[in-house]
């Protein structure tokens, strides 16, 4: 009996570090990809037609503070699931879920911001930079939809109470990618705002 519980315990651990090490694979290539990005706008800053005296939009403030609550509110969820707090994981799965709907619609907001004071996208009167910006924001939003999704499993799961003390993958691994969104976003937001 007790080898057959070793055994079990074995496979959990070994499909555990599996599924760590896919998300950390494709959280590699991500990171590769914005690498990729950020180095295309440093070396586009030296043609004549960009604009320095751009200023970030202030929606992408409170966006960032939204995006690092996220990181917290899914690390304390991680936290109470590991001490089978069921009520205190509920209420930090769904803290983490309105901060990410709200980061969505601030990134949206900062959009309009944009366009308000006169930068486009795209079309004749967009400039190189704010096609730039919006591409790697865009990119970022895609990325988080898809922490968006992952976090609707989480909760569900969660609701058909397949997480306890003794199982908390799923949720490890989504508050692992979220930290990643959220350290992507922070470095991306410092990127924009120091190398304009």
């Amino acid at each position: 009996m007790e080898i057959t519980m070793t055994t079990a315990e074995e496979h959990k651990s070994r499909t555990a570090r599996s599924y760590k090490l896919l998300l950390l694979f494709a959280m590699v290539s991500m990171i590769m990809m914005f690498a990729g990005l950020t180095s295309a706008y440093v070396v586009s800053k030296s043609r004549a037609d960009w604009l320095k005296d751009f200023q970030l939009p202030t929606a992408f403030y409170f966006s960032t503070i939204a995006i690092i609550g996220c990181s917290v509110t899914f690390h304390l969820a991680k936290k109470a699931i590991q001490k089978d707090n069921q009520s205190a994981t509920t209420k930090y799965l769904l803290s983490t879920l309105a901060l990410g709907i709200l980061f969505v619609i601030l990134q949206f907001v900062g959009f309009g911001q944009i366009v308000e004071n006169g930068y486009y996208f795209t079309g004749s009167e967009s400039s190189i930079t704010m096609t730039f910006l919006y591409v790697v924001t865009v990119v970022h939003l895609i990325h988080l939809a898809g922490g968006v999704i992952s976090l609707l499993i989480i909760i569900y799961n969660h609701f058909k109470q397949k997480y306890n003390s003794s199982q908390t993958l799923g949720i490890e691994l989504g508050a692992m990618y979220w930290h990643f969104l959220d350290l992507l976003w922070v470095y991306l937001f410092l990127f924009l705002y120091f190398f304009k």
